[in-house]
C-alpha cells in the first residue's frame, strides 16, 4: 500500500495507460480523480475501482475544466497529494503538412495542458505540505522521428517544462518529475513497432502498461521523496 492515504488526479485515464496507472493506484490505497476528454470511458473506470475513484470529463486544455477537476477532488476527498499529467495528443505528420492549427491543438495539449495542470494544483498541494506532479513525455523528446515534428516539440517542451518546474515549486515541498515512456502495450502503439519489437528494442519485446505504471507508482510514492527534477526512460533501452 505504497499510496495509502494519498489523493490523486490522473488525467487521460479513460484508456491506455492511464487507465492502468488509475488501477494500481487505488489497488496501492489511494483515492483517484479519473479525467478523460472521453466521460462515457472515464465514468466506466471509476465505476469499475469503486468508492475510490471518481470520473471527470475534462480537456486538459480548457483553464476552466481544471478549475471544476480542483473543486471536485477537494470536495471528494479534502486534498491534492499526486498529479500525473498523462493526457496527450498522439498524431503524426510531415513537417510540410503541420499546419498552424495543428500545431497549437498538439501544443496546446501536451504543454499547455500540463502546464495548467501544474498551476492549478499547486495551491492545493502547498496547503497540504507538499506533493508530486509527474509529466508524462515520450522517446520523442530524446530523439527524432521523421514525421512527428508537431508530436515531438510539444514533448520536448514537457521536459523542460519538469526542469524549471521543479525549481520553482520546490521551496513548496513539491516534486515534480519526467516519466518517459517507450513502446508501451496500449491501442495507441504503432502497429509496426508491436510486430518487430525483437528487432528494435534492445529487450527484445514491448513493455506492458503496469511495468509503466508501476514506476509511477514509484515516484508517486515517499519512497522517492528526494527525487525531482528528474527523467526516468521506461522504454527496454531503446534510447540510451
Amino acid at each position: 500500500m505504497k499510496l495509502a492515504g494519498k489523493v490523486a488526479i490522473i488525467t487521460g485515464a479513460g484508456s491506455g495507460m492511464g487507465a492502468e496507472e488509475a488501477r494500481m493506484f487505488a489497488a496501492e490505497g489511494a483515492k483517484v480523480v479519473i479525467t478523460d476528454i472521453v466521460g462515457d470511458a472515464c465514468r466506466q473506470l471509476a465505476a469499475e475501482i469503486g468508492p475510490a475513484a471518481i470520473a471527470i470529463e475534462h480537456d486538459v486544455a480548457d483553464e476552466a475544466g481544471w478549475d471544476r477537476v480542483i473543486e471536485a477532488t477537494l470536495a471528494a476527498f479534502g486534498k491534492i497529494d499526486i498529479l500525473v499529467n498523462n493526457a496527450g495528443l498522439t498524431k503524426s505528420d510531415t513537417f510540410d503538412n503541420t499546419d498552424l492549427a495543428f500545431m497549437r491543438r498538439m501544443l496546446d495539449v501536451n504543454i499547455i495542458g500540463s502546464f495548467l495542470g501544474m498551476k492549478a494544483v499547486r495551491g492545493p498541494m502547498k496547503d497540504n505540505g507538499g506533493g508530486v506532479i509527474i509529466n508524462i513525455a515520450s522517446g520523442l523528446a530524446f530523439t527524432s522521428l521523421p514525421g512527428y515534428f508537431a508530436y515531438g516539440v510539444s514533448k520536448w517542451g514537457v521536459r523542460g517544462m519538469t526542469k524549471l518546474g521543479a525549481k520553482e515549486l520546490s521551496p513548496d515541498n513539491i516534486r515534480v518529475v519526467t516519466l518517459t515512456p517507450g513502446a508501451i502495450e496500449t491501442p495507441a502503439l504503432v502497429p509496426a513497432v508491436r510486430e518487430n519489437a525483437a528487432a528494435l528494442i534492445p529487450l527484445g519485446r514491448v513493455g506492458g502498461a503496469d511495468e509503466f505504471s508501476r514506476v509511477v507508482v514509484f515516484i508517486a510514492s515517499d519512497d522517492a521523496s528526494y527525487v525531482s527534477g528528474a527523467e526516468f526512460l521506461i522504454d527496454g533501452a531503446m534510447i540510451c
